[in-house]
């Protein structure tokens, strides 16, 4: 039975990490793309999370990326919380057999939560709603209402034009100092598992 979100419209996230990454927020498409790859990256995440002992938090859904990364966690016995907005609950179709399914009143409302219960963020390739997501974690990081990182992993290249036009934004002034350093591009799993293990060996900040 899906729980109702509470208090979720009004984030309010410390502005430093001191503890080691448990859990993962994951921002993906809810189609699957028409490079097998990036299915078979979403797949490879998701066993990552239950490997790593890693609460995988995500949108809820049963469709595209976001569907394989929760099934593939689940089938390794990972722990998968989801979080659907209530205006999604038919669209989205909620994934059957999550370890805790909740719902929200509202898509900032999701937003919120999803960042609030995970320790670093994770963005594999979607569509707007996934930009969406990530522009907003981004703006909040940029403002200083959270230190939390934020990774890209996506296969061919799939981030460069969205770093390219990252670079275009400083490039014409309207790119605060420190944006190109609001996320890093990782280059795999392996690299994602290494900044997870750092976190684990002390408060550091990672990906710094």
């Amino acid at each position: 039975m899906p729980v109702p979100a509470d208090n979720a419209d009004a984030p309010c996230y410390a502005a430093t990490m001191t503890s080691p990454i448990a859990s993962l927020c994951l921002f993906c498409g809810s189609k699957p793309g028409t490079d097998p790859r990036h299915l078979a990256l979403a797949e490879a995440f998701g066993g990552f999370c239950a490997a790593q002992s890693l609460t995988l938090v995500y949108g809820g859904g049963g469709l595209g990326l976001m569907g394989a990364a929760a099934r593939a966690a689940l089938a390794g016995g990972g722990r998968v919380v989801g979080i659907l907005p209530q205006c999604l609950v038919e669209a989205e179709v909620a994934q059957a057999g999550l370890s805790e399914l909740r719902i929200a009143p509202t898509l900032h409302a999701r937003k919120a939560e999803m960042h609030d219960r995970s320790d670093a963020i994770v963005v594999l390739p979607g569509g707007i709603g996934t930009f969406d997501e990530l522009f907003e974690v981004m703006t909040w990081r940029n403002l200083g209402l959270h230190d939390k990182p934020i990774w890209l992993l996506g296969a061919a290249s799939y981030w460069e034009p969205f770093l390219a036009f990252l670079r275009h934004l400083d490039a014409e002034g309207f790119a605060y100092p420190r944006t190109l350093a609001l996320i890093e591009a990782l280059d795999g799993l392996d690299t994602l598992a290494e900044r997870v293990a750092a976190s684990r060996i002390g408060p550091s900040r990672i990906g710094r």
